[in-house]
């Protein structure tokens, strides 16, 4: 601001008294010609209108139907490599992790045998997988701390699993779900954006999506539910050209600019 006000001042005619440089912040921008600068707009927080339990439920009616017994793409022999294709997904495809770890698992699908693979030769085989490196020195080391702390085995609890180098909530969400049947909502970014667009669940954070989607399903469905709301989100509700034409619940969508 003080540019502005020295701007301002060398215009006052000669004998006059300056102005003062204490003058308010909006006289001095006034002075020199300039806008103010409107505060920046606060983010839209206008909700939808909330899914109905009826029409929730409706939605996983229709899931269901259409497709009983989904299952993850990831390609897995037991629950160690499903945890590992699972640590190798982050920023990776399912197709890409899939070709790295069809070879890999058939020298390696235990902790002990990974470990015996060692960090370079691991490296190797995931190397057309991004960040490659680190998801190396990861699974090594989670294969080390299931042999030290876990008899060698993946833990249940979402708390033990989360410990383990390279997984996070999403991860122990998957392996709880599909590995041990747990009913757990696993939020990536396909069911991240089926949750916010529809309305479903709406939610600025990952945590507050899978919550708003366990609190919105029915039990009866949430053992398949992350399933179905990932191939949706992968197949249908795409990120930047949604076949809503196709879409099974397009009726029941909030989002605004479906084309139906």
């Amino acid at each position: 601001m003080s540019k502005i006000t020295r701007r301002g001042a060398t215009k006052s005619k000669s004998g006059a008294k300056p102005k003062s440089r204490t003058a308010p912040a909006s006289r001095a921008v006034k002075s020199s010609g300039r806008k103010q600068a409107s505060p920046k707009r606060a983010p839209d927080t206008k909700k939808v209108k909330p899914w109905t339990e009826a029409e929730v439920r409706e939605a996983f009616e229709r899931f269901r139907k259409a497709n009983p017994e989904p299952k993850g793409e990831l390609e897995h022999l037991n629950p160690f490599t499903l945890l590992v294709a699972v640590v190798l997904s982050a920023q990776a495809t399912d197709a890409g992790v899939n070709r790295a770890t069809r070879a890999l698992f058939q020298v390696a699908d235990t902790p002990h045998k990974m470990l015996a693979l060692g960090e370079e030769k691991l490296r190797d085989y995931i190397k057309t997988v991004g960040l490659y490196r680190t998801k190396a020195r990861n699974v090594i080391a989670l294969s080390r701390k299931l042999i030290d702390e876990f008899g060698g085995e993946v833990p249940r609890t979402r708390a033990e699993i989360e410990s383990l180098p390279g997984a996070g909530r999403k991860t122990a969400n998957v392996v709880l779900n599909m590995a041990f049947g747990e009913r757990t909502m696993a939020v990536d970014t396909h069911v991240f954006r089926v949750g916010n667009r529809t309305g479903l669940a709406p939610g600025k954070t990952p945590l507050e999506v899978e919550l708003g989607l366990e609190r919105v399903i029915p039990a009866e469905f949430m053992l398949h539910a992350h399933h179905w709301l990932i191939l949706h989100g992968r197949y249908t509700c795409l990120a930047r050209q949604p076949r809503c034409a196709v879409c099974l619940i397009n009726d029941l969508c909030r989002w605004p600019e479906k084309t139906i």
